[in-house]
């Protein structure tokens, strides 16, 4: 079986869970930006959770089907439709061979997760079919999808028609959105001042958002104590010695537009972190649109082990409940 792509949509990519385990060399875990979406996804389609299947960004693709299939959208909320009609979201639903698959306005949230049953059957790479775009790796050709493209689907095992995920269970960022951070290494290099503004004011999402990372304007300008510049770290107080960049890490270059490194991050570099955000706010990042409102709220590595152990549990909410 192989769908048809018939307009690519924007920035639409195969993705599965990332490819842990060769930050060291360089390449990034990538994966779907929302992980609980795309596990909610495959599973609503009796897929093991960590198939690949298709992230859009923004806007929707066209997709033609060759055989009947079922299909599951999850994440924002960009309805899709069969022949025009419209589909439920994080629901599964059938899609029968030729009819096409399309997609409404966006209405809230950045990235729709497409799962479709069997998965998108593209060949690994380093363990993963995630497509990692700057490296040419994975995915479809190692690139965003294209009109023309036919994508390869496995065999299908089985699923029911309109199984749903409750919506308790649909996990969304508030608004603003809250993303707590455990203070890093680095943060002793800030003045008393900065670090309480950093977590007192509100920040907006900047047009430069994606799944490399996400800048963030709007609050005040971060102040550094003075140092002496260390031997092969650059001049402004924002740089350091080149170091490991921790996935979730917050660079804030010159102190005024913090920088949440995200999936296709880059592994190192030169500027000072100024804290992490924890695993469990990550997917949240993934589904805010530019402009907007955030707030960096600070926790302990105890809040953040809880906060950890609560995303688990939800997750084990949803495995259930789709079993």
């Amino acid at each position: 079986m192989a769908i048809k792509v018939l307009h690519p949509g924007l920035s639409t990519s195969v993705q599965d869970l990332g490819r842990p385990g060769y930050f060291h060399l360089g390449i990034p875990i990538g994966g779907a930006m929302d992980r609980y979406a795309m596990r909610a996804a495959n599973l609503l389609v009796g897929n093991d959770e960590g198939a690949a299947g298709l992230e859009a960004v923004f806007m929707g693709p066209k997709l033609e089907f060759a055989e009947d299939a079922l299909v599951a959208v999850t994440g924002a909320d960009m309805p899709a439709k069969v022949d025009g009609v419209g589909q439920p979201g994080w629901t599964a639903f059938k899609v029968k061979a030729g009819q096409v698959l399309s997609f409404d306005f966006l209405k809230s949230g950045a990235r729709i997760l497409i799962a479709v049953a069997g998965g998108i059957d593209v060949p690994e790479a380093l363990g993963s079919r995630s497509t990692y775009p700057i490296g040419a790796l994975g995915g479809y050709k190692g690139r965003a999808l294209a009109a023309g493209d036919a994508l390869p689907v496995g065999k299908a095992g089985l699923a029911e028609e309109g199984k749903s995920v409750a919506e308790e269970l649909r996990r969304r960022p508030g608004t603003p959105a809250e993303l707590r951070v455990l203070p890093g290494l680095y943060w002793d290099r800030l003045t008393d001042a900065a670090k309480a503004s950093f977590f007192a004011d509100e920040w907006k999402v900047a047009p430069e958002a994606d799944r490399m990372g996400y800048r963030f304007r709007g609050g005040r300008k971060l102040d550094f104590l003075d140092r002496k510049q260390p031997f092969g770290a650059g001049s402004d107080p924002s740089n350091i010695v080149d170091s490991c960049y921790p996935y979730g890490s917050i660079q804030v270059p010159g102190g005024t537009e913090p920088i949440i490194l995200h999936r296709d991050a880059v592994s190192g570099g030169g500027y000072f972190m100024v804290g992490t955000v924890i695993s469990a706010d990550m997917d949240l990042i993934g589904q805010l649109q530019p402009h907007t409102p955030a707030r960096f709220v600070e926790v302990t590595m105890d809040e953040a082990l809880k906060a950890r152990a609560d995303r688990a549990a939800l997750l084990d909410r949803l495995r259930q409940s789709l079993s």
